[in-house]
C-alpha cells in the first residue's frame, strides 16, 4: 500500500530553509511516484466536506504581510478528477454530502511542501476540506479513504506538530530552544504514537501536557487524524478499531522551526 504522510508544512519562508527544504525533497526521493496525491490542509474547513478544484486554477495565497515573492510562486499541478470521483464514492451517503468548489485552488498548506516534495508538478493533486476539527470523524474519514492507497494514492495530513504563533516571539531564530510547551507536547506525542496508544491520541487536548498552548485552536494537529484513519489496514465506517501497534508511524522530520516542532511522520 502506498504510504500515508503527516508533514508540518511551514509557512511561506520555508523556501528559504535549506535543511528543512532538502528534507522534504529527500523524503520524496524514498517514496514510490504516487498516481495522485489527496491533501487534507489546516487551512481549509468546510463542512459538508468540499472538494477542490479538479483543474488548474491558481493557489490560495492564504497568508498575509509577507514579500511579494511568496505571491509568486506557481505550481500548475494537473487536476485530479478521477480521484474526485473516487473520494466522492468512497465518502458521499445520505448522511454524509459532498461538496465541490470548482475555483478553489491548492493553499499553502498544501503547496508550499509540493513544491519542495515534487517539484515538477506532474502529479495530480486534488485537496479535500476538513468538515470537522472533531478528531474522532476525522479518523473515521481517513479510514474510509484507505482504499485509495492500493490505487497509488499518496495521502497527506498537512498541519504543523504544535502551533501557537505566539512562539515566534519567544526564540532566537530557527537555532533558539524551543518553548518548554512545544518540546513537551512534542515529546509527548512522540512517545504516544510509538506506543500506538490511539485512545490517547483522540483525546490529546485532555491527555497531552501543554496541548492548550502547543495548540490554542487545533486545526494543525487536526489533519493528523485522518492520517492515521487512513493508516488502518481496515477501511470503512463499520470496522472495528485496530490492535494499537497498527498506527504507529516513523519519524522522517524532527526539529524546531521558530520553537514551533516540524516533526513530520509517515505510516506504512
Amino acid at each position: 500500500m502506498t504510504p500515508v504522510l503527516y508533514l508540518s508544512h511551514g509557512a511561506p519562508p520555508l523556501a528559504d530553509d535549506a535543511t528543512w527544504t532538502r528534507q522534504l525533497a529527500g523524503w520524496s526521493a524514498d517514496l514510490e511516484k504516487p498516481k495522485a496525491i489527496l491533501v487534507v490542509s489546516a487551512h481549509w474547513e468546510e463542512a459538508p466536506l468540499t472538494l477542490g478544484a479538479t483543474t488548474a486554477v491558481p493557489l490560495v495565497y492564504d497568508f498575509w504581510g509577507f514579500p511579494d515573492r511568496y505571491y509568486q510562486v506557481k505550481y500548475a499541478a494537473p487536476g485530479a478528477p478521477d480521484l474526485a470521483d473516487k473520494v466522492r464514492k468512497l465518502l458521499r451517503s445520505s448522511q454524509t454530502p459532498v461538496h465541490d468548489a470548482p475555483d478553489r485552488g491548492l493553499d499553502h498548506g498544501a503547496y508550499v511542501p509540493l513544491v519542495e516534495m515534487y517539484p515538477d508538478a506532474d502529479i495530480p493533486v486534488l485537496q479535500v476540506s476538513m468538515p470537522s476539527l472533531d478528531p474522532r470523524e476525522l479518523f473515521d474519514l481517513g479510514r474510509k479513504l484507505v482504499p485509495l492507497r492500493d490505487e497509488g494514492v499518496l495521502i497527506i495530513g498537512s498541519g504543523f506538530f504544535t502551533h501557537n504563533l505566539s512562539a515566534l516571539g519567544q526564540t532566537d531564530g530557527t537555532d533558539g530552544a524551543p518553548p518548554s510547551w512545544s518540546s513537551e507536547f512534542d515529546h509527548w506525542g512522540t512517545e504516544t504514537l510509538r506506543e500506538g496508544d490511539l485512545d490517547a491520541l483522540l483525546d490529546f487536548q485532555h491527555k497531552a501536557p501543554a496541548a492548550a498552548i502547543a495548540h490554542p485552536r487545533i486545526e494543525h494537529f487536526a489533519p493528523l487524524f485522518v492520517s492515521l484513519g487512513a493508516s488502518s489496514s481496515r477501511n470503512g465506517e463499520a470496522a472495528p478499531m485496530s490492535p494499537r501497534r497498527e498506527y504507529v508511524p516513523r519519524t522522517v522530520i524532527d526539529g524546531y522551526w521558530y520553537g514551533l516542532a516540524k516533526r513530520s511522520l509517515q505510516f506504512d
